[in-house]
């Protein structure tokens, strides 16, 4: 990988953090991990033989901590956030304080020479014109206070310079933080153990991407960041724009028991249809190797010691 570098993760124990910081650790990084371990979870604990390794217990909106710490690494990896629509809706004066806030105060008290990769959302881009792929440059219309947030987050970002920041789609794939409200996990989290789900606007697409391939993604910024910098991309399996109904039917394809019904009556309070493009960061050299079918394998194995919904995050 080149160079070692010092980074500072912010809610480095949450879903991505647990999965990308024993990679960075892997590859022979430094890593100081921020965190205030809100759900009780213990990911990083096999981190905690590295030499390598910091694990700070705090928040990542407390100032003075932030400040003690950013002190020479290399570059910032800002996770911390209230995760998803429902979440921020619960609690948005906590979702704006540490989605907007505390990365305004990572912009004003870095050096020069840091560096932010920055995970946004392609929940950005709200609802799509049909058959038609949303790219970097489509206006970014956020249905919900969470892409709103990470919005004007990522703008913030971008302005400052010395960044880049990556659009995620809808992530899946088992955590050491589990996390069983995101739209893939909790869809097979269903078919194992209730064997059935109602759908409501099934049509609706949206764009999913592993948890591991997400890890990849910023170790892939992190490598070519001079080429990439000051720019946002989209992060997803491009043979993955599905619907909740073609995301059933691939469940259905690993547990044939598996039986969903469509519901004309009631809605998702998660508007969110689009498609979406990820040439872009395709053409950098980076591509998702954990496809779909093996995520919902995955999940599977991973629901057999998960045996009951203790892993949201609202």
């Amino acid at each position: 990988m080149g160079r070692k570098n010092r980074i500072l993760v912010t809610g480095a124990a949450g879903y991505i953090g647990s999965v990308l910081v024993p990679e960075l650790l892997k590859a022979g990084h430094s890593v100081i991990a921020i965190d205030n371990f809100m759900y009780n979870q213990t990911s990083l604990l096999d981190c905690c033989h590295e030499d390598r390794f910091t694990i700070v217990r705090g928040d990542a909106r407390d100032e003075k901590l932030i400040s003690q710490f950013i002190k020479g690494v290399d570059y910032i990896v800002p996770l911390a956030c209230f995760t998803g629509a429902p979440l921020c809706s619960k609690d948005p004066l906590g979702a704006e304080s540490t989605g907007l806030a505390a990365i305004k105060y990572i912009l004003r008290i870095r050096n020069k020479g840091q560096k932010i990769i920055f995970p946004t959302t392609n929940s950005g881009y709200g609802i799509g014109q049909e058959g038609i792929h949303c790219d970097e440059h489509t206006d970014l219309k956020p249905v919900s206070l969470y892409g709103r947030i990470k919005v004007v987050a990522e703008k913030a970002i971008l302005d400052s310079g010395e960044s880049i920041t990556l659009r995620l789609a809808t992530a899946f794939g088992v955590s050491s933080r589990m996390r069983l409200d995101l739209l893939v996990n909790d869809f097979v989290y269903r078919a194992v153990n209730d064997h059935f789900i109602v759908l409501f606007e099934e049509h609706f697409k949206r764009n999913y991407i592993h948890v591991r391939d997400v890890a990849r993604a910023f170790m892939h910024a992190m490598v070519r960041f001079e080429e990439m910098k000051n720019e946002s991309y989209n992060v997803g399996l491009s043979d993955a724009n599905l619907s909740k109904l073609e995301l059933c039917e691939e469940i259905k394809k690993q547990i044939p028991e598996f039986v969903f019904m469509e519901s004309e009556i009631g809605e998702d309070p998660d508007k969110r249809n689009y498609i979406v493009s990820n040439e872009k960061i395709e053409k950098t050299g980076f591509k998702p190797v954990y496809s779909l079918p093996f995520g919902i394998a995955e999940l599977i194995k991973g629901y057999r010691i998960v045996q009951r919904n203790q892993f949201s995050n609202v």
